[in-house]
């Protein structure tokens, strides 16, 4: 007598950018009845396609992927408002017996949608002033502030991503707590399954390279041009994209095409040391090689480590 299969339970596929994440999200829900969630923060993004290595509707070999193309570029991007939208996904497929299939390297846009997590909320007049600062004196100065205020989230966060730094010191202020306190331990509010992909860093970083070559080949320059027509350069959030921030400093005569792409691959590289830090602090993570050598095994091992019991 054959056993049932397994009930559905989430699954969250992560890791760096480059590594793979992508063409293993649609294997696993090809072979278990899945559908992908999105949880990369910028393929939220109508048009944002090449530079965010969307998967193609052919690339998706078939399996339904929700919660890409959301939001114009024009929008701010929001955690909680994402932890609505994939929250509400999740439980409309678990309760069809589908298996969510979270796909992506927003780290706390996957803590956001998996784990028992609450916002701070917002002061206007708090975040203005904030805002003001930032304008006024740059990034770097209030980078300074919140590295004093929380060495973790100085470490989390890029000195130049002045919305996150933003968030971070609003969030301070507003809890009198340090930001990084506001993440609660690993509490799961899904039975969930999180496996990392693992690329050894020299490989990664080929990828990384290879891939940005593949964009600018692929008419990145002309997909932010287009973007720029539709108030890109003004979006918060979208406008500080890996790829598209630097092809818009090209486009401002502030450096070359191709130094915009030299510094896309060297940002591109600092980011992914920061996701694989980031998934690394979460024990629950398991790890799965997806270096070439391996790359043949990692869907197998994906695949078994699912389809038994696994304390998430």
């Amino acid at each position: 007598m054959s056993s049932a299969p397994p009930a559905p339970r989430v699954i969250a596929v992560v890791g760096p950018t480059a590594a793979g994440k992508s063409d293993l999200g649609v294997f696993l829900a090809e072979r278990l009845g899945g559908e992908v969630v999105n949880a990369d923060s910028m393929q939220l993004y109508r048009g944002m396609d090449i530079g965010t290595a969307k998967l193609t509707p052919g690339e998706r070999g078939g399996v339904p992927h929700h919660l890409l193309d959301v939001w114009d570029v024009t929008v701010t991007a929001s955690v909680a408002e994402y932890q609505r939208l994939a929250r509400e996904r999740i439980d409309a497929l678990l309760a069809k017996g589908r298996w969510p299939i979270l796909v992506g390297g927003s780290g706390l846009y996957v803590r956001g949608a998996v784990d028992n997590l609450e916002f701070p909320g917002t002061d206007p007049e708090l975040r203005a002033r904030l805002e003001e600062e930032l304008e006024r004196h740059g990034s770097g100065v209030l980078h300074a502030r919140l590295a004093a205020a929380d060495p973790e989230a100085g470490r989390a966060i890029l000195a130049s991503n002045g919305r996150r730094i933003v968030r971070a010191l609003e969030v301070i202020e507003i809890t009198g707590k340090p930001f990084t306190a506001n993440l609660p331990g690993h509490d799961s509010v899904y039975d969930t399954v999180q496996i990392g992909v693992d690329v050894a860093r020299p490989e990664l970083h080929e990828r990384i390279a290879r891939r940005v070559d593949r964009m600018w080949e692929a008419g990145l320059v002309d997909e932010v041009r287009a973007l720029e027509a539709q108030g890109l350069r003004e979006g918060r959030t979208a406008s500080r994209a890996l790829g598209y921030q630097q092809v818009l400093a090209a486009l401002a005569g502030e450096c070359t095409l191709e130094e915009a792409r030299d510094e896309t691959v060297r940002a591109t590289k600092r980011f992914a040391r920061r996701q694989d830090s980031w998934f690394r602090r979460d024990p629950r993570v398991h790890w799965l090689s997806g270096n070439v050598a391996d790359r043949t095994e990692l869907p197998r091992l994906a695949l078994s480590l699912v389809e038994r019991p696994v304390t998430a």
